[in-house]
């Protein structure tokens, strides 16, 4: 095989590794492995804080009756959570079908970023946005609220977690790989 070759080779490759780059980089990509998972961790959350907010969990023997009383001010809580999730769900859906069908979004991610957008730092409110839904998972599970989710919920929660970790675990693979050339 000649320099030629070689070089036609190389570059095929290259090309290649361009185009799985950029694929990782689509808003299609980005919503479905990060930004609804994160969506359903957040909707999940606001589910279980309306059911105990509201004293439902009790009363679906989730969770002990010796428990804390009804709590209204947890229920609304949990409601504007899921109004949250509901909006950077409609948002991060419409990124992806604009995404693919080949148009720009003029919208960003979730309603954090959008807010950002408004004083030009969308990406450093995203990373607020990110750092809150990492905290929502972190209170599911220290608050052992993630046991109170029914079959279904759970099913979601697994879901988005694996969606988000497996993705995360290709993407960093990838760049090792592509680096390592």
């Amino acid at each position: 095989m000649g320099d030629d070759d070689e070089c036609r080779i190389q570059d095929r490759c290259a090309q290649e590794a361009d185009r799985i780059q950029r694929f990782f980089g689509r808003p299609f990509f980005l919503s479905a492995t990060i930004g609804i998972p994160f969506c359903v961790f957040k909707l999940l959350f606001g589910l279980t804080a309306v059911r105990v907010g509201t004293g439902a969990a009790d009363v679906a023997g989730l969770v002990s009756t010796a428990g804390p009383s009804p709590s209204p001010a947890l229920a609304l809580f949990g409601w504007l959570v899921v109004a949250w999730a509901a909006a950077d769900l409609a948002m991060n859906t419409g990124r992806s079908a604009l995404d693919l069908a080949g148009r720009p979004a003029p919208f960003e991610y979730c309603t954090i970023a959008q807010a950002g957008r408004l004083v030009g730092r969308p990406l450093a409110f995203l990373a607020i946005d990110t750092f809150l839904s990492f905290a929502i998972i972190c209170l599911m599970l220290w608050s052992g609220w993630i046991v109170l989710l029914t079959t279904t919920e759970a099913y979601l929660w697994y879901a988005a977690t694996t969606m988000n970790l497996i993705s995360l675990s290709v993407v960093s693979i990838y760049t090792e790989v592509k680096r390592g050339r």
